[in-house]
């Protein structure tokens, strides 16, 4: 099946993900074994489609895809016969039918660690956070998350800054920014190399409450583990942690103080059986039964320093013979908020290499991003 019969499966009438995967699991042929299986509504929808397009409400989906990928690169749909679509997926019993992609679809290519947590992280989450994305996405893993502002961002921020791969499932659509203040980070996701945007729910969808559980189910699904890095006893945290159990896949957390708030769901987890993790390779030795087909190879899993152990802005790739840039950009900022788009002018840069080399200051304590735009924290080096 192409792109357009599946939007067309996809747009069916009184169908959803669970029944269009249990009706795929019987290998029906196209389109004669689809019509004879699917329910009488579904099925007199798709043969009008079939035979007078232009008369079929499915053709309305179709075509608002398809002049979608074509105004502008980098913009893909995926299915099931789609050649980068994550075999993953087909696991869950209710995976996604198509999945609407902004970016770089080599991310879908490294094995993939869920990294979710707490929106309100402490220093000590963010350091985490950051951390292990970056020893991570040294190791050609993909950092997996769902852009949510805390835990979720830091990590993809840190993930993509390292020179690393990873991908957010949005609750809305991929051309959609949420939230707002991640706008930069959306993207970074959309036109850096490694980072990519996905979603099952079409462009313009705005954010609604309700998908926020499923994007979950497509994060876990697209992992080989989760790490849940803070998170409270009700956290949302807990659902894609209850997700990964549901769909077989790892559960790692990391251990929190007593008194942090935000580190008891973290304990709850591991009462109940998650894995305790101190640094990468506590997670690399527990997925090892996923050999070879989803882990790196051998000479990408060189043995680095623990991440516990690693200052915070270790494996962020430094400028060498062009930092003369980077200190410009640092240069030129002071105490008070200064725009992006005025630094994009007076550095000569695109928004997108500025906001990189912005991300890299900010993860060394350097710069920050506050109400108006972007301030010096400390001195020039």
């Amino acid at each position: 099946m192409d792109a357009k019969e599946w939007l067309a499966v996809n747009a069916l009438p009184g169908m959803g993900a669970t029944r269009i995967a249990q009706l795929v699991a019987r290998k029906p042929q196209w389109p004669q074994g689809w019509l004879a299986a699917l329910p009488s509504n579904a099925a007199n929808a798709l043969r009008l489609w079939l035979a007078q397009p232009e008369r079929s409400p499915l053709q309305q989906a179709v075509d608002e895809t398809l002049a979608w990928l074509q105004k502008a690169p980098r913009r893909h749909l995926l299915h099931r016969d789609h050649p980068a679509w994550p075999a993953l997926l087909n696991q869950l019993p209710d995976p996604p039918v198509v999945l609407w992609a902004q970016g770089d679809l080599s991310a879908l290519e490294s094995p993939g660690l869920a990294m979710v947590g707490t929106r309100r992280p402490t220093s000590e989450g963010s350091g985490h956070a950051q951390a292990f994305a970056r020893e991570l996405a040294n190791r050609g893993w993909c950092v997996v998350s769902g852009m949510a502002l805390g835990v979720d961002g830091v990590a993809q921020r840190a993930a993509l800054a390292a020179g690393g791969r990873s991908i957010a499932v949005l609750g809305c659509g991929v051309d959609v920014v949420y939230p707002a203040r991640h706008r930069d980070l959306h993207e970074q996701l959309g036109s850096l190399p490694g980072g990519l945007l996905l979603s099952e729910h079409p462009p313009g969808t705005i954010a609604r409450p309700a998908f926020f559980p499923r994007r979950n189910r497509i994060v876990t699904g697209l992992s080989l583990g989760t790490l849940v890095v803070e998170a409270t006893e009700k956290s949302g945290s807990l659902v894609s942690a209850r997700l990964a159990l549901e769909q077989g896949r790892e559960l790692f957390a990391l251990p929190g103080s007593l008194h942090n708030v935000q580190a008891r769901g973290c304990l709850q987890l591991l009462r109940t059986g998650a894995t305790l993790v101190r640094h990468v390779d506590d997670i690399v030795e527990e997925l090892q039964h996923w050999v070879p087909h989803y882990l790196p190879t051998a000479h990408t899993l060189s043995s680095v320093e623990p991440a516990s152990a690693q200052p915070l802005a270790s494996s962020v790739k430094q400028p060498d013979a062009d930092s003369q840039p980077v200190d410009r950009l640092l240069n030129a900022l002071g105490p008070a908020p200064t725009p992006i788009d005025m630094l994009v002018q007076q550095m000569g840069l695109s928004v997108s290499e500025c906001q990189q080399r912005l991300l890299m200051l900010e993860l060394d304590g350097k710069v920050a991003q506050q109400a108006g735009g972007w301030v010096r924290l400390a001195a020039p080096w």
